[in-house]
């Protein structure tokens, strides 16, 4: 990523800021860290394998949930090597490329994620209200087409934010609020003009994340509407026990999303930075973690074969 050599980027460091309060404890922070990764890496990648070695999981369900098992494993992977530097290592300066290229790709998997909510939110529409022609609407080919799409809009959106940032001059010797670099974050410490960044940011966060939630709740209105009106209560159930999971992995990814950005606008300063800083390590590493449990939880298929991989005697 080239940067002007205009500004002051490439003789400036950012400084992250470890967990306050715990400065001198890493091994507290270091530990819960590392504990989640390592569980995200080992649910997702179960995920992925059982997928891929079930061939009656080749279904567009299953896909766009090893789509999201890939895109969770991507966001841990992109905040996980600045948490190691400033909690194993006690390293807390990073560069200005380095801090460009990881908030590129934070922002790039979260919108992948986000987009592949909608995408399993339109199967299940798709398989409530139109059953008899789910097998014609989401064949492997559109499915395959929808992923490409998903990766194409997120990266090209995302990919103008660090390289305006390159344009502008920043503060020496003042710390970003996380242990790794976000946009709105970095953009905080710049002394140029913003306008430009920040339009851009507003609009790509309003036409992916803002739009992605729109059409989710309006999928799920329309499931609801079809589901209400099926005369038997047992099938009703049914029904809905089949969105149980995605509507749990939505809720895991919204609720910090909106709750950081609304402390973010009106509370921040009312709050103590240890929940805020909370909040976004939550946001960043709770999701991949869980998903893969709640979707192993409450889907029989992959529930089956998990124990089967666990206790192969018994089945």
């Amino acid at each position: 990523m080239a940067i002007p050599k205009n500004n002051n980027a490439s003789g400036f460091l950012f400084i992250l800021m470890d967990f306050p309060g715990l400065e001198d404890a890493h091994c507290w922070t270091a530990l819960p860290v590392c504990s989640i990764y390592i569980l995200s890496v080992l649910g997702n990648v179960t995920i992925l394998y059982i997928v891929k070695t079930a061939p009656s999981l080749h279904t567009p369900m299953y896909l766009f949930l090893s789509m999201l098992s890939v895109a969770d494993l991507g966001l841990s992977a992109s905040a996980l090597p600045s948490m190691v530097s400033v909690f194993f290592l006690a390293q807390r300066n990073i560069g200005p490329i380095a801090c460009f290229a990881q908030l590129f790709f934070i922002h790039t998997f979260s919108v992948i994620e986000s987009a592949i909510l909608l995408a399993m939110a339109f199967d299940r529409c798709v398989a409530i209200r139109e059953p008899w022609r789910y097998a014609t609407v989401l064949t492997m080919r559109r499915v395959g087409a929808i992923g490409l799409a998903v990766v194409t809009r997120s990266a090209v959106l995302r990919l103008p934010l660090p390289v305006l940032l390159g344009r502008l001059h920043f503060q020496p010797g003042t710390a970003l609020s996380h242990s790794y670099c976000v946009h709105p974050d970095v953009l905080r410490l710049s002394r140029s003009s913003t306008l430009v960044n920040s339009g851009l940011g507003l609009f790509v966060m309003l036409s992916t994340l803002g739009t992605d939630a729109v059409l989710i709740l309006l999928s799920y209105v329309l499931i609801l509407k079809t589901v209400l009106s099926i005369a038997s209560a047992a099938e009703r159930l049914k029904a809905f026990n089949t969105c149980i999971s995605h509507v749990c992995a939505v809720l895991l990814f919204y609720t910090p999303l909106v709750s950081l950005s609304m402390i973010h606008r009106f509370g921040k300063k009312k709050l103590p930075a240890q929940v805020y800083m909370l909040l976004s390590y939550l946001h960043f590493l709770v999701p991949p973690m869980l998903n893969p449990i709640v979707y192993s939880v409450k889907t029989k298929e992959i529930r089956v074969r998990i124990l089967k991989m666990l206790h192969p005697k018994k089945f």
